[in-house]
């Protein structure tokens, strides 16, 4: 297995992965990205949006997608929007290679920190998030406006 940037040739079957996460969430009616919208995200000359693809024998099995954003309080942090691996290969390092990877990213670049959220009956995503060492908050509340 190896863990590498992904590329727009890759925006497929990263998007295939949303669609299985979405489905896994109870919501797959939500989705309204296409591959092509990831690789407008990716290929933005902004350069706000990231993405990394973990693949075994040339097929992507797990993906992390990261964009920019910035705390008044702590300054430039790198948001996971969603770590996904098949279902398949889940608990066989797929994620520890992924969130290993955005880590040291995060560091080279210098953000302040890495933030992500998860959903509170997603207990096996919390149990491998805890090895992390990381903080959850549960004073705050999410809040969307959908403009779609």
């Amino acid at each position: 297995m190896k863990v590498r940037k992904a590329s727009v040739e890759d925006c497929s079957s990263i998007h295939e992965l949303i669609l299985e996460l979405a489905l896994y969430e109870k919501a797959p009616n939500e989705v309204i990205t296409t591959p092509e919208t990831l690789q407008n995200a990716l290929t933005n000359k902004s350069n706000w949006v990231f993405a990394w693809v973990c693949e075994d024998s040339n097929k992507i099995i797990g993906t992390a997608v990261c964009y920019l954003r910035y705390s008044t309080w702590k300054g430039v942090t790198l948001y996971l929007e969603d770590l996904i691996v098949t279902k398949n290969r889940r608990r066989n390092g797929v994620g520890t290679l992924l969130i290993d990877e955005i880590i040291c990213f995060a560091k080279q670049q210098k953000y302040s920190r890495i933030s992500w959220q998860v959903l509170d009956w997603n207990t096996d995503a919390i149990v491998f998030y805890d090895n992390y060492n990381v903080t959850k908050d549960d004073e705050w509340v999410n809040i969307h406006l959908d403009l779609t």
